[in-house]
């Protein structure tokens, strides 16, 4: 009878576990980070490494840069978010920014810095530093060009079939012209398959 009784309550506390709420209480790293991740249908890494590799292939082989006599000097301004999803738009443009200038090619204006830099510039002038290492306004470069983009999505789903659509757009404009020199896109479309889930 006692048998029986501690066979019951093993049982109910295996039931009552498996009912709860779940966790991710052991995980490991994944050494190759560019493998494909396809857990879900939202954007994710390797959207963002594949979009950015062949959009960095693309401007670096055009003449507005590939043709240039020193390496044209470029600022980033935003890269516009026109999906229903978050997307983080700043990591896009960070990768972006690394893989174009790592090409030796490009040189870019940090945009996000100035107003450190301006701070620092008013430090420097205040009598603190040497004269020897002071800098201070009228020494920056300015920008040849401008990039921004967007990022948009098409999502269709008919029974148990769903794809989504992602197409990357990146512009790069000439500051003093305003002419649009290059623009490149990358289009993905990703095709998943809905499933029953449950016990």
């Amino acid at each position: 009878m006692r048998l029986i009784v501690l066979a019951f309550s093993l049982l109910s506390m295996l039931a009552l576990t498996s009912c709860g709420p779940r966790a991710f209480v052991k995980g490991e790293y994944d050494e190759d980070v560019e493998s494909t991740n396809l857990l879900n249908d939202k954007w994710s890494e390797t959207d963002m490494q594949k979009a950015v590799k062949d959009l960095v292939a693309s401007a670096v082989s055009h003449p507005a840069i590939n043709g240039a006599k020193r390496p044209p000097i470029v600022m980033v301004t935003r890269l516009q978010n026109e999906t229903n999803e978050h997307i983080d738009t700043q990591s896009i443009t960070d990768m972006f920014q690394v893989e174009l200038m790592n090409t030796g090619k490009v040189v870019f204006v940090d945009k996000a810095a100035r107003e450190d830099i301006a701070e620092e510039y008013e430090y420097q002038g205040s009598g603190m530093v040497s004269r020897e290492t002071q800098k201070g306004k009228g020494g920056q470069v300015g920008a040849d060009f401008i990039m921004n983009g967007r990022i948009s999505t098409n999502v269709q789903e008919v029974g148990s079939d769903k794809t989504v659509y992602y197409k990357i757009t990146m512009n790069l404009t000439n500051l003093k012209t305003g002419l649009k020199v290059w623009t490149g896109h990358k289009q993905m479309r990703k095709v998943f398959k809905k499933r029953r889930v449950g016990l």
